[in-house]
């Protein structure tokens, strides 16, 4: 898996105005990364939930597309958040694993982290695989 160019899709997209970055990759498997800045924060001071799903689903949207079958594309069907804890500052991270890797759907599972590596977030979607 060519992480760099992992790293490239975001450029100019949503992932890159969150300041979300790609620390590690492999098939079924991503890391991700995200500064807490004070733009993703909830006027209570504290990380906004939708900047939570928003690492989660982009980690998985990426884990998704690079497990892809050849010629697929794909979409979100569904996802769920529990969230467990929070952020005030330094750096979330995310790591996806896929739980089911079909012809017609992919299941993600993914858990956001703290900087001390406490879990705020446990986060699963189903993508539905596209063919032409």
């Amino acid at each position: 898996m060519d992480l760099a160019q992992l790293k490239r899709w975001g450029d100019g997209h949503f992932p890159e105005h969150l300041g979300i970055v790609v620390a590690e990759a492999e098939h079924g498997r991503i890391v991700m990364a995200m500064p807490v800045h004070q733009h993703l924060l909830a006027p209570n001071g504290y990380l906004h939930a939708g900047a939570v799903v928003a690492i989660a689903d982009t980690a998985c949207g990426y884990g998704c597309m690079a497990s892809l079958p050849e010629g697929a594309g794909f979409t979100t069907i569904e996802l769920k958040t529990n969230f467990i804890g929070t952020a005030k500052d330094g750096t979330v991270r995310c790591e996806a694993i896929m739980a089911h890797g079909g012809r017609t759907t992919q299941v993600w599972d993914a858990n956001v982290r703290n900087e001390t590596g406490k879990t705020i977030a446990h986060f699963r979607c189903t993508q539905l695989l596209l063919y032409p």
